[in-house]
């Protein structure tokens, strides 16, 4: 499983969300979290600036939708230019059709699970997603303590993405930096969400490293 590092603008400064961008180079992803104020308690932003970031960034986009209808949405992300759009279990009134259309549009298609979402009754659609999205916080604002709690969820999900082939990418969001990467990588995640840990740094490219050298010795 290779490891891949999605730095979160939740925890760039907003006024500069270009040159944030450029200032991790070597990130895999720049997360994208998009909030309404109705499936979580906060409101972010949406396919304008995601539009505009994607003018000024090569580093492809993961667009984690943590909104109301999703269905209606989440195509636009992918025809925004997102090359990963995520879609939440909870909210999502037709997955598999949404899934399939983020697909047909060029993206990969991911699948959310709220911490205290339970993993095993979504087993049936791994081959309609590209990647598994655990959240090791409750979704809405950054900076929030991880939830060692999830962990176990994390390795039934690694079980479960295993038994279909292991194709599907585990992604982590929340509370992820130094100090919990590796019993992250540990349990089986591949893909891993750091919003504070890296935008919080003095040197965010020289965090992305680090948080990529902790994740590898664990996740080989």
């Amino acid at each position: 499983m290779a490891v891949q590092i999605s730095p979160s603008i939740l925890a760039a400064d907003f006024a500069r969300l270009a040159d944030e961008a450029a200032a991790v180079p070597n990130a895999d992803w720049l997360h994208v979290d998009v909030m309404d104020y109705h499936f979580v308690p906060n409101l972010t932003i949406g396919l304008p600036v995601v539009e505009a970031l994607r003018k000024a960034t090569s580093t492809p986009l993961d667009c984690h939708l943590m909104i109301d209808d999703p269905d209606r949405w989440a195509p636009q992300y992918a025809e925004a230019g997102a090359g990963s759009v995520t879609i939440h279990a909870e909210a999502a009134k037709g997955p598999i059709r949404t899934l399939r259309e983020i697909r047909a549009l060029g993206a990969r298609a991911g699948l959310a699970l709220n911490p205290a979402t339970p993993v095993e009754p979504y087993e049936d659609l791994m081959g309609e997603v590209d990647m598994l999205l655990l959240m090791t916080v409750e979704p809405g604002f950054g900076g929030q303590k991880f939830l060692d709690g999830v962990l176990p969820k994390v390795r039934r999900a690694r079980e479960m993405i295993q038994r279909h082939g292991g194709r599907v990418w585990l992604q982590v969001d929340g509370g992820v930096d130094a100090g919990t990467i590796e019993r992250c990588a540990e349990a089986g995640a591949d893909v891993f969400v750091a919003g504070s840990a890296v935008y919080g740094a003095s040197d965010p490219a020289s965090a992305v490293d680090a948080l990529r050298a902790a994740a590898s010795r664990k996740n080989a």
